[in-house]
């Protein structure tokens, strides 16, 4: 018997302490790397973008891998990372935790189109803002 599983997942998650650590220098760079993370455990990276102290992952998480492990692997592969390109004291790092939210394939376009506009959103809101924004819609409370 086949399985048959769509997965989609819009996930946030900052840098330690909210620091604005992700320079726009590099932050292509960063994005780029953590798509090939994604790759290589057969993610699908629909969609990555964020400002200088969080970012936002649009994802098909494969049946066999858990949340828990994909974020592991995608935080600590990449924090490493940026570190040795980046950082020469590892003064980078990601908060400990992240919220992941899943996404009906009628609303896939919205959440790139959303995840796309970050710069232009962040004019008017903090990432406080919408981050309890985003719990309020998924109906969690902090």
């Amino acid at each position: 018997m086949n399985s048959f599983v769509i997965n989609h997942l819009h996930i946030v998650f900052s840098t330690k302490g909210r620091l604005p650590l992700i320079e726009s220098k590099f932050e292509i760079a960063i994005y780029k790397y953590i798509v090939g993370i994604g790759r290589n455990m057969g993610i699908s990276i629909l969609k990555i973008g964020g400002m200088p102290d969080h970012l936002h992952i649009l994802l098909m998480l494969p049946p066999t891998i858990s949340l828990s492990k994909a974020m592991h692997r995608i935080k600590g592969s990449s924090s490493r990372w940026i570190n040795e390109q980046f950082f020469d004291d590892s003064g980078f790092k990601w908060q400990g935790g992240y919220s992941a939210f899943s996404v009906s394939l009628s609303n896939l376009e919205n959440v790139k189109h959303y995840i796309k506009r970050q710069k232009i959103h962040h004019q008017h809101y903090s990432f406080e803002e919408e981050h309890r924004g985003l719990l309020r819609r998924h109906n969690i409370t902090e």
